[in-house]
């Protein structure tokens, strides 16, 4: 087992005075249950209730009063002594409908007990309205494959950590964190394919644990999906998507199929809910807040790039490139990127956007907006080269501010730009790597 960020975000909830129940999201095999088998090292009692198996499912069953439920409970984990802190975490909760509808009852009533309830298919669940969550019951926390600094520390990159936290980036340390990114990039961030590399450091032990975890998320279907011809939608939708990751797509004939828009539209967002994909949709605002346009096309985002490499066939690329964006036509440095700041944060659900302006003449798209202070920020992800920036000098032109980001396989620096319509800006250049401390960067640079 390896350090994961959401540790600390677990910590900080258990600290809280009006402490809800907490609900764990994430795709299946992120490390959920990892993580929280970790946290409750701090505990003085763990109860660990696996929804999946019929003996924990049915204590749930009854329909006890809140105290009963959790006499049950202590009962079913053979704890007498109910002294100091307990913590009760409810995995695959949703089995249960009726372990869902008692969360509510724990913050009302069980306050000093520690509750957390997670499930790998836990958004579709919520998405066909066999679900319903008790509103302001309880607190959500969204997990994610592992980041590139989660994955130094799987690696034991302890010098390469303490640089990657050195804000800025001593110059001397880039091709090292470049050539570790670009490992990461490869692999992904999927905790089992992490676990087996950072052990034996080899490609080929992996092609078996990434083809399990896509047939898992594929098997995953028959369970909740409504009829066969749902399934058989939902299995295109997920076998399709790594091949139309980092593209803007149309729900329509999606994957080269013959599926509706309608039906195709329902397969994808469920899947989104299952955090499996993102939709990425596009925005035209310069200024905050960022309203997404979800009747434009979106753009789509794979859960995660290293599994994408394998599925689609581009794992043998990157022993031919020194640059992420040199091949693929850059989908891949994008792809890492979108990952990396969607991961970023782990206490909302709200998605990224990317720019665009679209007029019969052209079309202007920026990759990526934050939101920073009063400002959003435009992140352009090129190559190496300094490349063309047209899309990124429309964005500033109709901006409020002067201030860029481009990620790209360079060195760290901060340039005066000027648009091509004659406006002067600050660009800051980053290395894909630094990515997850973007914020850090534009509050040094700003």
């Amino acid at each position: 087992m390896f350090y994961r960020k959401i540790i600390d975000l677990l910590n900080k909830w258990s600290k809280e005075q009006d402490r809800k129940p907490l609900i764990l999201r994430g795709a299946r095999q992120v490390g959920k249950t990892t993580a929280v088998h970790m946290f409750s090292k701090s505990f003085d009692h763990y109860i660990y209730l696996n929804l999946e198996t019929h003996r924990d499912r049915e204590i749930f069953l009854h329909k006890l009063s809140i105290d009963d439920l959790v006499q049950a409970i202590f009962l079913h984990a053979n704890i007498s002594d109910t002294k100091g802190k307990i913590l009760i975490f409810i995995d695959e909760i949703q089995h249960s409908p009726e372990a869902v509808a008692i969360m509510r009852y724990f913050y009302e009533t069980k306050k000093h007990l520690y509750v957390i309830g997670a499930g790998s298919l836990l958004e579709t669940m919520i998405g066909n309205n066999q679900i319903s969550f008790p509103v302001g019951r309880v607190h959500y926390l969204f997990m994610y494959p592992l980041t590139f600094e989660e994955f130094l520390i799987a690696m034991k990159e302890d010098q390469a950590l303490k640089l990657y936290h050195t804000i800025p980036l001593p110059s001397f340390a880039h091709d090292k964190l470049l050539n570790l990114f670009h490992t990461y990039t490869l692999i992904g961030g999927m905790p089992e394919i992490v676990r087996n590399y950072a052990s034996h450091l080899d490609m080929v032990q992996l092609k078996q644990i990434y083809q399990s975890l896509q047939t898992s998320f594929i098997d995953d279907v028959s369970k909740y999906a409504r009829n066969h011809t749902m399934i058989e939608t939902i299995t295109h939708a997920i076998e399709s998507s790594p091949f139309e990751a980092g593209k803007r797509i149309k729900f329509q004939c999606f994957g080269n199929s013959n599926y509706r828009s309608r039906e195709m539209g329902e397969a994808l967002r469920m899947i989104e809910r299952a955090m499996l994909i993102f939709l990425l949709y596009p925005s035209t605002a310069t200024e905050i807040p960022i309203m997404s346009d979800t009747k434009k096309s979106p753009r789509l985002q794979f859960i995660d790039t290293g599994l994408l490499n394998y599925i689609v066939g581009l794992q043998g690329h990157y022993y031919q490139y020194s640059d992420l964006h040199s091949f693929y036509q850059g989908t891949i440095a994008e792809h890492i990127v979108g990952q990396e700041l969607i991961a970023s944060d782990m206490t909302s659900s709200k998605k990224l956007s990317f720019w665009v302006r679209e007029k019969k003449q052209s079309v202007a798209e920026v990759d990526f907006l934050s939101s920073y202070q009063q400002y959003i920020i435009p992140i352009e992800v090129k190559s190496g080269k300094t490349g063309t920036l047209r899309s990124l000098h429309q964005f500033v032109d109709a901006s409020n501010h002067t201030f860029a980001v481009r990620l790209y396989a360079g060195d760290i620096h901060i340039s005066d730009a000027t648009t091509l319509s004659g406006k002067k800006y600050r660009l800051l250049n980053l290395p894909y790597f630094l990515t997850g401390n973007i914020e850090q960067y534009i509050d040094l640079y700003l």
